[in-house]
C-alpha cells in the first residue's frame, strides 16, 4: 500500500542549495523556509551533500568574530549523506530517525533527488495513520 511509504508524506518542494553558494546565502535562504537542513545538488539535481543549520554555526561564529561571513555550501557541505528511498516504509523510515541524530533525509528516487523527510512529517503520518 502506497500510503505507508514516506513517498506519501515528504516534502517535495524543498530548498535545494548549490555548492558554489555563498554560505550566507545559504544560511538567510534555510531560515526563510524554516529547513532545518538542506540538499546540496548539481545542475541535473545529482545529490552532492547536505547543509545543516548546525553545519552552518561555524560561519556564524566566525562572522561574528571577523564581521563577515565567508566560504561556501560546499565548504561546510557534509558529504556523507545517508538517505532514503522513496518507497521506503513509515516503520524502516522511523528506525533510521531512531538510529542516528538526523532531523530529516533526503528522499531519492532513480538516483535522484525528490524530496525531504522531516522527523515532523513522519510522526505527524503516525498520528494519521495508526
Amino acid at each position: 500500500m502506497a500510503e505507508d511509504r514516506i513517498g506519501s508524506v515528504m516534502r517535495i518542494d524543498v530548498l535545494r542549495l548549490r555548492p558554489e553558494m555563498a554560505i550566507r546565502e545559504a544560511v538567510a535562504q534555510m531560515l526563510d523556509t524554516r529547513s532545518s537542513a538542506a540538499p546540496v545538488v548539481d545542475e541535473t539535481d545529482s545529490l552532492l551533500g547536505i547543509v545543516t543549520q548546525k553545519d552552518c554555526f561555524h560561519s556564524a561564529l566566525n562572522a561574528s568574530y571577523y564581521q563577515q561571513w565567508s566560504g561556501t555550501v560546499e565548504e561546510r557541505m557534509s558529504r556523507e549523506i545517508h538517505t532514503l528511498d522513496i518507497g521506503t516504509d513509515f516503520v524502516t523510515a522511523a528506525e533510521a530517525f531512531i538510529a542516528r541524530p538526523y532531523r530529516s533525509y533526503p528522499v531519492m528516487q532513480d538516483g535522484r533527488l525528490a524530496g525531504m523527510l522531516d522527523r515532523s512529517d513522519l510522526l505527524a503520518a503516525f498520528l494519521r495513520f495508526g
